[in-house]
């Protein structure tokens, strides 16, 4: 079921500040920290499981289960990236249907033709206005909670401009939907503009080496944003530390001291061992 503490925090005026997670290691680790939302981040999972890009090759089926497997692991609230429904308008009810049986407690939808982009590479284009809030209209109609958000997010900025963008926000919002995300803003000033502009609560996604300037929790507090995503956080980080251990490990023979590693037996503890060895010391010695 949908976790009603997002919702909370967002109308307590709260900035939900929520890291990308896309596998298990990844949620697990960012479920310890005390973050009020962890976001499923498309891009991320598809590279993952499939060494893919972000591009709608990914279906339905390949998400469903690595999202259900991340919200029924964690505990922290989980917002669940959907790219555009993975089809119609009765692919749209299933998926939404279907990631609200799995535990996420928001999903989002996006306005672009299929297959999708990632929302910070080039050539992408959106589907009609009106084929957008019919979408929107379909999901909000098959949730079963009111605790299941709806974020609906355009990606008109790029191919279309701000102004469109900002047109095709509000419009999200009063076809009812509950978070309104305007993709790859270019400048503070363009937040600033999507904020004042559109009368709902607003997402803002921060991509490290994306289009939209790295702005703090607080500068994008104080702009009016209520949920701010780093979707890339975790799988560029891990990139990086995995290329590092490798190559010190190819070039020494062994690991170095150079290496930081996860402490083995924390990372036991993370996973849920203590509880085996529980288990085994009442059945299995018995």
């Amino acid at each position: 079921m949908a976790d009603p503490a997002l919702k909370n925090a967002i109308r307590s005026g709260d900035l939900i500040l929520a890291p990308g997670v896309f596998e298990m290691i990844s949620a697990l680790i960012a479920d310890e920290v005390g973050f009020k939302a962890l976001y499923v981040t498309g891009y991320g999972t598809v590279a993952s499981y499939l060494g893919l890009p972000d591009a709608g090759i990914a279906t339905y089926s390949d998400m469903i289960d690595r999202v259900a497997s991340i919200a029924g692991r964690t505990k922290t609230p989980v917002i669940a990236d959907a790219d555009t429904g993975y089809g119609g308008l009765l692919n749209v009810r299933h998926t939404v249907r279907g990631y609200e049986q799995a535990g996420v407690t928001a999903i989002q939808l996006e306005d672009q033709e299929f297959p999708k982009k990632c929302g910070h590479t080039p050539n992408r284009r959106v589907v009609p206005l009106e084929d957008m809030i019919r979408k929107i209209e379909v999901a909000i109609d098959s949730r079963r909670s009111d605790d299941f958000l709806i974020i609906a997010r355009t990606d008109a900025r790029t191919g279309l401009g701000l102004d469109e963008a900002i047109k095709r926000g509000k419009a999200f919002a009063k076809a009812g939907a509950d978070i309104v995300f305007v993709e790859s803003p270019e400048s503070e000033e363009e937040m600033q503009r999507v904020a004042d502009e559109i009368d709902a609560p607003l997402m803002a996604n921060i991509v490290n080496g994306g289009r939209t300037p790295l702005l703090s929790a607080d500068t994008l507090q104080s702009l009016g944003f209520a949920v701010a995503i780093h979707p890339a956080i975790g799988f560029l980080s891990m990139g990086a530390a995995l290329k590092n251990a490798y190559t010190d490990l190819y070039r020494n023979g062994e690991t170095s001291k150079a290496i930081d590693l996860y402490d083995f037996q924390q990372f036991n503890e993370l996973l849920g061992f203590p509880d085996i060895w529980e288990f085994e010391k009442k059945y299995v010695s018995a």
